[in-house]
């Protein structure tokens, strides 16, 4: 890109960021929350790293992916451009027990644990790493929900959560930090998120440290936010439509 186009990209996600922050601090007013308590996680699935260099000068830290194969290189690349920047990636996407110990070497946390089977893997794939000495301590994980039990989504059922929270906090490797969902398509987000948040309280009653509800998005981060959601994950409305990412 030209120095021109960079300044035009960069002014374009300066303003988007202020929409966004403008949007979740009037949804916390309107629920009587502290703006403070909700952070936004930028989701850079497609978008090269240049546009990640640009929102760390804008002050954003935590960035999300959903292809480990996207991810890996793009946080490389990222280290080069912008190596002093205090950069937290997630992994938000569904993900396969044969790429955990790849994601384990990029991801700071996976926000999509849904099966005992995948805690397992990546519990293993975080010892070897960190007896390779590329990772310095275990790895942070919210387990993903499935709001409406439909296995075509991907998520652990509402009533299956407790049983996969214990496997988490049992491992030395995975530490629990709370709960993960997407509201369903063509379902009422506010219903919706009002379930997620029922269940992350009873996950809590045993879990007090599991206080992370990573929920909302670009299109319902308001109704999330209602229902006491900590984390918004926004693409679209920071980075606008979908692109390929660089190689």
């Amino acid at each position: 890109m030209s120095t021109a186009e960079v300044d035009e990209r960069r002014v374009m996600l300066a303003a988007s960021l202020e929409d966004v922050r403008q949007r979740i601090a009037a949804a916390c007013v309107a629920a009587g929350r502290d703006p403070a308590a909700v952070r936004l996680l930028a989701v850079t699935k497609t978008f090269p790293a240049t546009d990640v260099a640009l929102l760390t000068d804008l002050g954003l830290t935590a960035f999300a992916e959903n292809r480990d194969q996207e991810a890996g290189p793009k946080a490389v690349e990222l280290a080069g451009l912008r190596g002093d920047a205090p950069v937290h990636w997630h992994m938000v996407g569904r993900l396969q027990r044969n790429k955990a110990r790849s994601v384990v070497a990029w991801a700071d946390t996976v926000q999509s644990v849904d099966s005992v089977r995948l805690a397992e893997a990546l519990a293993k794939a975080s010892a070897a790493a960190r007896a390779e000495g590329l990772r310095t301590r275990p790895l942070d994980v919210l387990l993903q929900a499935s709001i409406d039990g439909d296995p075509a989504r991907g998520g652990c059922p509402l009533p299956d959560l407790p049983e996969l929270a214990d496997a988490v906090a049992g491992s030395g490797e995975l530490v629990l930090r709370g709960v993960m969902a997407v509201a369903p398509l063509g379902s009422d987000p506010a219903k919706a998120f009002a379930a997620l948040s029922d269940a992350a309280v009873r996950l809590r009653e045993d879990h007090p440290g599991a206080v992370e509800l990573s929920a909302g998005m670009s299109g319902d981060l308001e109704h999330a936010i209602a229902h006491g959601s900590t984390c918004v994950r926004v693409g679209t409305a920071l980075l606008g439509g979908r692109r390929l990412a660089s190689p």
